[in-house]
Formats: structure tokens, C-alpha cells, sequence
């Protein structure tokens, strides 16, 4: 019985460790929300480390979860005269609390980012982290049913004394569509079908490469992929010739994945896809960053989908992915997302994927997903550094449910093109694609030849 005050004396130091633990995991707008509520004074001149310790001696550690309320300054009683608030913040709606003066505020949209927390943050430039990013309350995210990836609408305000970032004040659209009237299906849940409606990838007739992957591998909506490739064997020209491709088709949305990339291929990649949602994360990001990018891009493509857009997803590389996750988990998720699907108000995602032979994954991302490909492409580094177009493995190119996605004469033409090849070595395959490709004015017209 001696020792029960010790005991519980152990049990207080432990819950305030944790209490104290949890604090410290708060945003400094929330941590100053809270201190606003417990009437630390002059909270905002305080460190971080003094801030925790006055929330925890007042008992505010309690539930300190990221649920507390959006971040507002606490400023003294608004005169009578002054002109009412048009709309009050979060934190005064929930909490009741007199309108404070109305900030300027200034219309952002941005794709939202979710945190461990569960606050989050508008994506204002591209699908990366930006100064300019926009700080959404966690009440925000819970009350407005907001998912990872929403491109979100609303006014928001100037960042206060001791925030990084400005705040939005309220939710106006999520992906283009009023609050009040947004209605729509959980990805996962929708009907993955057969993939039948195909992309056209030969409306530039001098790109030997992508017009030879769509005699070999046609590319439809909803496919899944996979590119197997090494260094130096011409990947970036083909994704960049996909996404010029796509990026012609109707209505079809366009986004690009880089993980561990060179900062100078960011910029490169802007310029060859203007219109498409560039998601890079950097070689000098640290790994759990360029995995949140990676992230943020799935999302933002599954939330496109279901909104009802078709969208493709040019990933580079799953290998490089799985080395920054740590495992394939991510790898599997990102791939698998790939689907057409039967509901008649969603649309499609499409992954294009590529591998890396010799990466510092040791094959463990394709070794995850090969079974689950709609489309396999191989490159030879060999063409490729010979200068041969087009640097493919044409044997080891192939697509699976062909006959949906080509009529009767076709695909007979197209399989009498691949009986030609299939004994010829990689070099001469290639060069009996160039002959027939570059006098024809479009695939059609090549297999319609030999009819």
C-alpha cells in the first residue's frame, strides 16, 4: 500500500507525457486556438515549447487529437458602431463566440491535402507544397465531408501573427459543385467493367514510338499500364509522347506523377503538358514527402472520377515509389486504381506506369503488380542507345481483351503484324516497324495494308 502514491504519481507523469506528445503534433494555429480558449496571456509571443507548457499546466491537453476548432485571433470586443461580420469564422460558429472584425479575404481553390491530424491544406500551385498554400480546419474537413484530393473553393484569409499559412474561412465548392448540392460515389465502391473505349494515341504520324505501342498495345480507358523500362532506354520520351497524345483526346483529364525526379525535369514536364496537374516530387524531398505527393496525386485523380471525368495517370516509376514507402503497399494501391466503370455518372482512370529494371527496389514493384496489368510495354536499352526508333521489345509488348478494343479486320491485321515480327531480334522487329510505320499516314491505313 506503501508504494500507491508513487504509483499514480507514475501514472500522472505518463499522461502528461503523452498530453504533452499529443500537443506538440498540434498545427501552431490550432495550438493557439486552444491557448485563446484557456486566456494564456500574450499567447502569441510565447515559443512553441512555452505554448505547450501553458495549454498543459491550465489542463488543455485533453483531447488533443487536431479536432480542435480552426484558427481565429482573439482580438478585444468589436465596438457597438462597427459594421456586422458577414460571415463568421468556424471557430465562432461552434463556439458561439462574439464575430470578430472581418479580415480581407481573397478566393482560393487548391487541391486539399489531409494530414495524420486530419487538418489539411489547399494545394494552391500544382499538387505541391507552396508558401502559398491554404491552412482547412479539421471541423472543416469533418463537416463539409471533404476527402483527399477535392479541389476546393472558398474565400480565405490573411495568415495572423504566428501562422505560416493563410486559412479558409468557408467551403464553397468542392470539384466545381456547390456545397449544398455535392452527391457523389466512393471510389472504391464503383463497378470496375472491361475496358473498351480506346485512346487513339496516332495523331501525330512522325512519333514512330507511340504510334508502334498503339499497333502493339492499344491503350484504352480504364487500362492498367505497365511500362517496363531501364535507364537510358527512352521512358521519359515515351511518357512525354503518351501525354501528348492523351492530352489531344476529348475530354479526357491528364495527370502527372514524378517521384524522386530531377528538379530540371519538374520544369521540363510543365512545359511539354501545360494542361495537365503536374504532381513532382523531388529528389531532394525526404521520403515520406515524396510518398505524400504520390498521394495527394492518386487522390486527386480518384476524386476526379468520381465527379464523372475520365482521367490518366502517368506515373514514373513505381520503383522509385516503393523505395520512398518503404514497401509495395503503396505501389499496389496507386496501380490497382486503375478501372473503367459501370456507373453511368463516373468515368474512368487510367494508369500508365512505369518499372525500373536494375532500381534500388530490386523488382519488388513490378513483381507486385505484374499479375494485375491490362497492358505490358518493354523497352530495349540496347535500340535505345544505338539511336533505333522504335526501342522496343516488340515480343515483349502485349494487352489483354484485344478484341474489345479493335473491330474483326483489325485485329486480324494487327495479329498478322505480330506473326511478321515474332522471329526477328529486337533490332530487326524494330526496323520492320519503322519501314511500315513512316509511309503510312495513320495506323489504320498501315494495318488496313495488310489485309
Amino acid at each position: 500500500m506503501q508504494n500507491v502514491p508513487l504509483v499514480a504519481a507514475l501514472a500522472m507523469d505518463i499522461l502528461r507525457r503523452a498530453m504533452a506528445e499529443k500537443l506538440q503534433e498540434l498545427h501552431l494555429a490550432e495550438l493557439h486556438a486552444r491557448a485563446a480558449e484557456l486566456g494564456v496571456p500574450r499567447f502569441r509571443l510565447l515559443r512553441r515549447e512555452d505554448l505547450v507548457r501553458e495549454i498543459e499546466a491550465r489542463g488543455g491537453g485533453d483531447g488533443a487529437d487536431g479536432e480542435s476548432p480552426a484558427p481565429v485571433d482573439v482580438a478585444e470586443p468589436r465596438p457597438p458602431e462597427a459594421p456586422p461580420r458577414a460571415q463568421a469564422t468556424e471557430s465562432e460558429r461552434d463556439q458561439g463566440r462574439e464575430p470578430l472584425e472581418p479580415d480581407e479575404t481573397e478566393d482560393v481553390t487548391g487541391a486539399l491535402e489531409i494530414m495524420p491530424q486530419r487538418f489539411g491544406f489547399l494545394r494552391v500551385e500544382g499538387l505541391e507544397s507552396s508558401p502559398d498554400d491554404v491552412y482547412v480546419s479539421a471541423a472543416q474537413v469533418r463537416r463539409c465531408e471533404l476527402r483527399a484530393g477535392d479541389q476546393v473553393s472558398g474565400p480565405a484569409r490573411p495568415a495572423h501573427r504566428g501562422e505560416r499559412h493563410r486559412a479558409l474561412v468557408h467551403v464553397d465548392r468542392v470539384n466545381g459543385v456547390e456545397l449544398q448540392a455535392l452527391d457523389r460515389p466512393q471510389f472504391d465502391e464503383l463497378t470496375p467493367v472491361v475496358p473498351k473505349r480506346r485512346v487513339p494515341l496516332d495523331r501525330d504520324p512522325s512519333d514512330l514510338l507511340v504510334r508502334a505501342i498503339d499497333l502493339l498495345a492499344p491503350v484504352a480507358l480504364g487500362q492498367r499500364v505497365l511500362i517496363r523500362a531501364a535507364p537510358r532506354s527512352g521512358r521519359t520520351t515515351l511518357l512525354r509522347g503518351l501525354a501528348d497524345a492523351i492530352g489531344r483526346a476529348d475530354e479526357v483529364g491528364l495527370v502527372v506523377l514524378l517521384v524522386d525526379e530531377r528538379p530540371e525535369e519538374a520544369t521540363a514536364w510543365r512545359q511539354a503538358v501545360p494542361g495537365a496537374e503536374i504532381a513532382i516530387a523531388t529528389a531532394d524531398l525526404p521520403p515520406a514527402e515524396q510518398v505524400g505527393v504520390a498521394e495527394l496525386a492518386l487522390e486527386r485523380a480518384r476524386r476526379r472520377v468520381e465527379a464523372g471525368a475520365d482521367v490518366v495517370l502517368i506515373a514514373d516509376s513505381l520503383s522509385r515509389l516503393a523505395v520512398a514507402a518503404g514497401d509495395v503497399a503503396e505501389v499496389k494501391r496507386l496501380f490497382g486504381s486503375g478501372r473503367d466503370v459501370a456507373e453511368e455518372d463516373a468515368g474512368s482512370l487510367t494508369v500508365i506506369a512505369t518499372v525500373l529494371e536494375g532500381g534500388d527496389d530490386d523488382g519488388a514493384a513490378e513483381r507486385a503488380v505484374i499479375t494485375t496489368e491490362s497492358s505490358l510495354i518493354e523497352l530495349d536499352p540496347a535500340l535505345a542507345a544505338a539511336g533505333v526508333v522504335p526501342a522496343l521489345k516488340a515480343s515483349g509488348c502485349r494487352v489483354s481483351n484485344e478484341e474489345e478494343l479493335r473491330t474483326p479486320e483489325e485485329l486480324a491485321a494487327a495479329r498478322r503484324l505480330r506473326s511478321l515480327l515474332a522471329d526477328l531480334d529486337p533490332a530487326e522487329a524494330a526496323s520492320l516497324l519503322r519501314e511500315r510505320i513512316e509511309p503510312s499516314g495513320s495506323n489504320a491505313e498501315l494495318l488496313d495494308s495488310l489485309g
